[in-house]
């Protein structure tokens, strides 16, 4: 009995392998860039609370807020931001933004249409990362999930 579901077990692992190698589309993974592994570069933005945010009133920070989601939903529009989101709690570590651009140099010059970023409510350190290059395809699912936009 053993040996007969190992050899089903191995069938199955053979066949999900085949599967998985028969399902490449070279043209789907040219148009995300995709590198031999499925992978690419993306830059992240770790931000943090900024140095200036005590000299705004609470006001002044939800329409900063406000900005920041336009321009969020910008970025993610032009393909520029394939991911963003919030941490829990209201600590140094405000969130992340992962951006589909070659360059750090180039994710800095984005950051800076951020009016968050801008007035120093928010700041950033960012760091190249290698993950999977269909990420930016997220998007699509997330849109077909949410009741609401952000």
């Amino acid at each position: 009995m053993k040996n007969i579901l190992l050899l089903f077990i191995l069938f199955l692992g053979s066949a999900l392998v085949s599967f998985a190698q028969n399902s490449y589309d070279p043209g789907l993974a040219k148009q995300l860039g995709a590198d031999d592994y499925g992978m690419k570069k993306y830059v992240i933005a770790f931000l943090y609370r900024g140095d200036r945010i005590t000299e705004y009133s609470d006001e002044e920070r939800a329409e900063f807020q406000k900005g920041h989601l336009a321009n969020i939903t910008r970025l993610a529009t032009e393909g520029k931001l394939v991911l963003a989101g919030p941490f829990f709690g209201n600590e140094e570590r405000r969130g992340l933004f992962f951006f589909n651009v070659e360059s750090v140099a180039e994710a800095e010059s984005l950051t800076e249409s951020d009016p968050s970023i801008q007035a120093g409510i928010l700041k950033i350190e960012m760091k190249e990362w290698y993950g999977p290059a269909a990420l930016p395809l997220l998007l699509e699912w997330q849109s077909k999930i949410a009741k609401e936009d952000i």
